[in-house]
């Protein structure tokens, strides 16, 4: 039922006050009707009696309160979805940018969606290839998983996100695959960037892309991950598709949402986000995995750029509460020219085990992901103290190993944002790189396979 009001009462920034107005309920969506015909969108932030409080998703301009009026829709933010939105472009309220139609909807979906009933999970277990060795070989993501990627100003996560985004797939079942990918608070520059990126490789095909600029309104980038989110259920769980999730960047989703609670005026938590940052990430982050009884899944990346390199900022500090794990962006490497610059000693993927070995990527895999891991953090040790006590001080084992730790990030590591490695070339890699280790240095890979690989 729709509900109208005229009498507005006072317009203060993004806000607005409406009085005498009757069943109005939280989140509801409202629209105002300017004099010249024009409407903008609201949405209910606060009801106290009759008088409600309202958020405006865009500038307050123009709004004259005798002649302006509101209508409340009975309902909140809703999504329009179709097959056909596979391949387009929409603004962070789900409306076509790309000079596309109007999606003719097969149904409209409520965007607060809920999180997975943990008694209706099924544990991830398949193997997802993106195609970035140090994340396929050593940090393996899994269907149904959520690994952020954890970032800072300036490093490259989103040339990294593009690159998962054209490249990710599951072995099985290829076609039922699609990306959804959102941009929150984000520049023109960066939009033009993926959108010209995903064209350009016929990645677009399979993609729906949401991008919320930086100058959008606070309150449209709060809607932006559960759109697409929302996109993504009804993708994975109503047409049966493998769905990954990509959402870049959380932090400015959670200064959007201190922003709204300081607009409340509610009382600040850790550095001035409301004490429900870990709750609302919580319902966001879970409504990522897989159901029983349904075919499709949700796997979830979002990327964060944590305020000045701080792991324990909350924002990626109550991620990796929540999530399976986290792959860190090193800044040290991104100055050598690693691209892209993972750090694979601190980077985890706690669901790696369930995703490889015989069957689903290759029997070796294991093995040599735990050598690799081990010869690297020793090479790096080594590295530190041919620094401290000079190249003389160390055996010819531990030369070794630190010409080990420079080829590993030079030749694994290292392989640029347009190399697309199947899970078979980074396992033979893996090998080559061993190789320069003597035989005996390899304990943690067992014989049968060293017969094998080593040739």
């Amino acid at each position: 039922m729709i509900k109208e009001s005229k009498t507005i009462a006072e317009v203060a920034g993004p806000l607005m006050l409406v009085r005498d107005v009757e069943n109005a309920s939280y989140d509801e969506l409202g629209e105002i009707a300017l004099p010249g015909g024009e409407t903008r969108l609201c949405k209910v932030l606060e009801i106290n009696g009759s008088d409600v409080l309202v958020q405006l998703f865009e500038s307050a301009a123009g709004i004259n309160l005798k002649e302006s009026s509101v209508r409340f829709l009975g309902h909140g933010t809703q999504l329009r979805v179709s097959p056909e939105m596979l391949g387009r472009v929409f603004d962070g309220m789900g409306r076509p940018i790309d000079a596309g139609p109007e999606i003719i909807a097969e149904k409209k979906l409520d965007i607060n969606g809920l999180p997975m009933n943990p008694a209706a999970r099924d544990y991830p277990a398949e193997f997802i290839q993106t195609g970035v060795s140090a994340i396929d070989g050593l940090n393996t993501l899994v269907r149904g998983q959520k690994l952020p990627i954890f970032s800072g100003s300036g490093l490259p996560h989103a040339e990294l996100a593009a690159q998962i985004a054209r490249q990710a797939r599951v072995l099985e079942g290829e076609s039922n695959f699609a990306v959804v990918f959102a941009a929150i608070g984000i520049t023109y520059e960066e939009a033009d960037f993926f959108a010209s990126d995903f064209r350009r490789t016929g990645a677009i095909d399979r993609t729906v892309m949401f991008m919320n600029l930086a100058n959008d309104p606070a309150v449209e980038r709060i809607a932006t991950p559960r759109m697409a989110l929302t996109a993504a259920e009804y993708l994975a769980f109503d047409l049966g598709m493998h769905v990954l999730v990509i959402l870049t960047d959380i932090t400015n989703y959670a200064e959007a949402l201190r922003e709204i609670s300081a607009a409340r005026k509610e009382v600040p938590g850790r550095r001035g986000y409301p004490g429900y940052l870990y709750t609302d990430l919580a319902n966001m982050y879970e409504r990522a995995g897989r159901k029983r009884g349904f075919d499709g899944s949700i796997t979830m990346i979002p990327i964060l750029t944590m305020p000045e390199d701080d792991k324990t900022h909350p924002i990626p500090d109550l991620t990796g509460y929540i999530t399976e794990g986290q792959i860190i962006l090193s800044r040290e490497l991104y100055r050598k020219g690693i691209k892209p610059p993972v750090d694979v000693l601190p980077s985890l993927s706690r669901l790696k085990d369930k995703g490889i070995g015989k069957g689903k990527t290759r029997e070796d895999h294991a093995d040599t992901m735990n050598q690799l891991f081990a010869a690297y953090a020793r090479g790096k040790e080594c590295l530190e103290l041919m620094t401290i006590l000079g190249e003389a001080a160390l055996s010819e084992v531990d030369l070794l190993y630190a010409k080990f730790s420079q080829e590993f990030e030079k030749r694994y590591v290292n392989q640029g944002y347009d190399t697309d490695r199947s899970i078979e070339e980074t396992l033979d890699t893996g090998w080559e790189l061993l190789r320069l280790l003597p035989r005996s240095e390899l304990k943690r890979i067992r014989d049968e396979y060293l017969e094998k690989y080593l040739g």
